[in-house]
């Protein structure tokens, strides 16, 4: 009999251990067969998604298409450039670029600078997180995404930063991943740029949630527009090593 009440402690703690796992992963709730949340409960959820992944999220590698087409002054200019992503937990981002064509000018102070951004802003993420130290979050509403319920709020920076955006993002109402925002830079970054727009797409890649697609459209100050576009390709994905669910009951 003590052995039976001993293994039905084990088995209760399993249970709140498992259910606090799936409530991180932002599987406790369906918000298809649930009362809606409210602003603040969202934040919460999508934020215990980002650490969640973080925990899980070993490492990864793709081959990112990066192209740009400038038209202005009645002429066009255009360059590709394909860069070879490598992400590890333990020492983040790093970039090789593969290939480049059409013009250079392109090629080196638009497509480089746009890796270079993104490596410099990964080496600070506490500082670009979507989190409440960073922005200001106002819950607009919901509508259907991908077959999916989704969240739509307006985020506002506290601080303007080239690194951070203003805009709407859309969360998933299930896992509470981010997967779309139409957004600005949280600053402008040059005075020759009168306004960028920004079109992005998060997919989940086997359950990490991971960029699909990028377009960014930029008015120029002196006249014409150069739209870039990142295609970020097929991911290879390892996951941490999960510790045995008996470390969880310690």
């Amino acid at each position: 009999m003590k052995w039976l009440a001993f293994m039905r402690r084990i088995n209760c703690a399993f249970v709140v251990a498992a259910d606090a796992i799936f409530t991180c992963m932002g599987l406790a709730q369906n918000p298809n067969s649930a009362s809606p949340l409210n602003e603040e409960q969202i934040v919460n959820r999508m934020q215990m998604h980002e650490r969640a992944q973080a925990e899980m999220l070993g490492s990864y590698q793709a081959l990112r298409h990066y192209a740009i087409e400038y038209r202005g002054f009645s002429k066009t200019l255009a360059a590709k450039m394909d860069v070879e992503i490598n992400y590890d937990a333990s020492s983040g981002k790093s970039f090789r670029v593969l290939s480049e064509s059409g013009s250079h000018t392109l090629c080196e102070k638009v497509l480089q600078r746009a890796v270079d951004s993104e490596k410099e802003a990964s080496l600070n993420r506490s500082a670009t997180a979507l989190t409440r130290a960073n922005y200001k979050f106002h819950l607009v509403g919901s509508e259907p995404l991908n077959g999916r319920s989704a969240y739509i709020l307006d985020v506002e920076p506290i601080i303007p930063s080239k690194f951070l955006y203003r805009g709407r993002i859309w969360v998933d109402g299930i896992d509470f991943a981010v997967a779309r925002m139409e957004v600005q830079p949280g600053r402008n970054p040059s005075f020759w740029i009168s306004r960028t727009v920004i079109h992005h797409v998060n997919t989940d890649m086997g359950g990490f949630w991971l960029p699909q697609q990028n377009r960014s459209e930029t008015k120029v100050r002196i006249g014409g527009t150069a739209v870039m576009t990142i295609d970020y390709g097929a991911y290879r994905i390892t996951p941490r090593q999960l510790q045995p669910m008996v470390s969880v009951l310690r």
